[in-house]
């Protein structure tokens, strides 16, 4: 029978289901019933045979054609192909041949917990994800990269990859940053007996990671419960004319009171401060009534203080006119310059003083 290799080929010449040799591009003719077969294969990439290769070795022209890699457990092979990254290899052995394209593999080991940075975001995206563990610490946070559930490393923000072969690998991070947190709609019974509802906010921000990760879990939820309590316990001390007066006192004698179960919940707080304070409807209504009373009040006492101002202005006007007569006769004369400016046509006769004439008109 005849075989044609190409130039891009090889092929495995076998007789009686023993391999014998390597042949090379060309053409060739062997006897079947003498047992003869050819396997003819791509001579690119990775060999493929079932020839086992401790067998096909034994050929020097097989052996000086391929470039066999062996990988172990603990090891992970990146495979380049005329320079250029094309994929990865873990536990095993591996041939190539090594006729038409320059095959290299780099050998990484995965011992190490941390990959390391010769392996680049590049490479990396090859490596299936089961075999790594990515941590994102964003800016104003704090990374905790645990090993077999026991700390082993803090982070900055940055980018981490971590090999979880033969490990565990899991990672928290923390937020640093100051963050608000609004205690909304709590409803408290004064000393009085009246129920309001108040808006509280305080800002705080974590300063003991490590510690808050170990102790702590919903903190935030912890922290909002530990307001509420607080408030209840301190504004129910206060009638409710009190909180409205002493609103802004009440207010930081509560961010010391906070203040001092920092240690407690990992955390820095500052700025605590009541945002509102609603009242209920019937009370509303009376605090209105009130205030439109007070306002009416000081209303006439301005008015009657402005009457009283206007009527000893008058008076003292009158006395000085009467002391003084030609200061009489001045605000007589101003007063008619007023109606003359206010009349059309003014008659008068030839006969006595015109201001005489003038002031009967008055």
């Amino acid at each position: 029978m005849k075989y044609l290799i190409r130039d891009d080929e090889m092929g495995f010449l076998i007789k009686n289901g023993k391999f014998e040799r390597l042949l090379t591009p060309g053409k060739y003719s062997f006897f079947t019933k003498r047992g003869y077969e050819v396997q003819v294969v791509n001579a690119t990439g990775e060999v493929k045979s079932n020839i086992p290769f401790e067998i096909l070795e034994k050929d020097e022209t097989f052996k000086k054609s391929v470039v066999r890699y062996d990988i172990d457990k603990n090891q992970i092979g990146f495979v380049y192909v005329n320079g250029n990254l094309i994929g990865v290899t873990n536990k095993g052995t591996y041939v190539y041949w090594n006729l038409f394209e320059k095959i290299e593999m780099k050998v990484f080991t995965m011992d190490g917990y941390r990959i390391p940075d010769e392996i680049t975001k590049d490479m990396i995206q090859f490596i299936p994800a089961k075999y790594y563990t990515k941590v994102v610490v964003y800016q104003g946070q704090i990374g905790h990269v645990y090993v077999n559930k026991v700390l082993s490393e803090k982070l900055e923000s940055g980018l981490y990859y971590y090999w979880n072969v033969v490990r565990e690998i899991t990672a928290d991070t923390v937020d640093m940053r100051w963050r608000e947190l609004n205690v909304a709609g709590q409803e408290i019974l004064t000393r009085d007996k009246v129920g309001i509802r108040l808006n509280m906010v305080v800002n705080f921000r974590i300063t003991d990671a490590e510690k808050y990760l170990s102790d702590r879990t919903n903190m935030e939820e912890q922290l909002y419960s530990f307001v509420q309590m607080v408030s209840r316990e301190m504004i129910g001390n206060y009638k409710l004319d009190e909180i409205l007066e002493r609103r802004d006192e009440i207010g930081e004698l509560m961010n010391k009171r906070l203040i001092e179960a920092e240690n407690d919940f990992c955390v820095e707080l500052k700025n605590f401060g009541i945002k509102d304070i609603i009242l209920p409807g019937e009370i509303r209504e009376i605090m209105n009534t009130v205030l439109v009373a007070e306002k009416k009040a000081q209303a006439n006492v301005i008015e009657r203080r402005e009457e009283v101002a206007s009527t000893r202005s008058l008076m003292n006007t009158a006395k000085l006119m009467d002391e003084n007569k030609t200061l009489f006769q001045l605000k007589k004369l101003e007063y008619l310059e007023r109606i003359c400016n206010r009349v059309g046509e003014i008659s008068v006769s030839g006969k006595g003083d015109l201001i005489e004439q003038l002031s009967q008109l008055i």
